[in-house]
């Protein structure tokens, strides 16, 4: 079974319920969001 197309969604839902957690988080959730899908754009080929 291959899970890697469902990484997306299940980051958003997990960013969005621990932004409405925690507000302060938003920076660091947006900046990990977006080095992670960086890196898999960059080496995931």
């Amino acid at each position: 079974m291959n899970l890697v197309p469902h990484i997306g969604p299940v980051a958003a839902l997990v960013a969005g319920i621990l932004i409405l957690l925690m507000p302060k988080l938003l920076n660091y959730i947006v900046a990990i969001y977006l080095i992670i899908i960086g890196a898999v754009g960059l080496f995931g080929r």
